[in-house]
């Protein structure tokens, strides 16, 4: 992230410093790498792979969430009418079932990042190599990412091509 701020500050410097001429004549493209990750159809089937292999945990959680809101209403309804003793026990469980239930939780989040970052490498390979492709064969001198780029003639735009070509069986299977 630091390296591409620099090399576009590196690209503004040389605007400033003769470098207009040779710039001019560049020829520059950008992609939307967050238009990849969401349309593209490799990185849609990943996230349906994602969605089915969490989906049991994420169901489970969700019953000891709601598990949890019961036990908290019930505690809040009914403390004033319990025995010190019985309202204690039901607090202890109740925090041991919300901790145990934050564990769970980030473990789940833990692995689901882990999970999405695998699948989607993939697809950011394919992708990368697309760019490539598409910037060789268009002679293209640069291209950006366009969450660098504060404007950009769609024209410049390539996302659409490297969609295309990550999906495409010749662009990396």
């Amino acid at each position: 992230m630091r390296s591409e701020r620099v090399a576009c500050w590196v690209l503004v410097g040389l605007l400033g410093v003769g470098g207009a001429p040779a710039f001019a004549q560049s020829r520059i493209g950008f992609v939307s790498l967050e238009r990849i990750l969401k349309e593209a159809p490799p990185a849609q089937r990943a996230q349906k792979v994602l969605e089915k292999e969490f989906a049991k945990r994420g169901q489970d959680l969700a019953k000891t969430a709601d598990q949890l809101k019961k036990l908290q209403e019930n505690l809040e309804r009914n403390s004033m009418t319990m025995v010190d003793s019985e309202r204690q026990k039901r607090e202890r469980e109740f925090s041991d079932l919300n901790r145990e239930f934050q564990r769970r939780q980030r473990e789940f989040n833990e692995d689901l990042t882990q999970r999405r970052n695998q699948e989607l490498a993939e697809v950011i390979k394919r992708a990368n190599l697309a760019v490539r492709q598409i910037a060789e064969t268009e002679k293209l001198d640069v291209v950006l990412q366009n969450e660098q780029v504060v404007w950009a003639s769609p024209r410049i735009d390539i996302t659409d091509k490297v969609i295309k070509a990550i999906d495409d069986t010749r662009a990396g299977k």
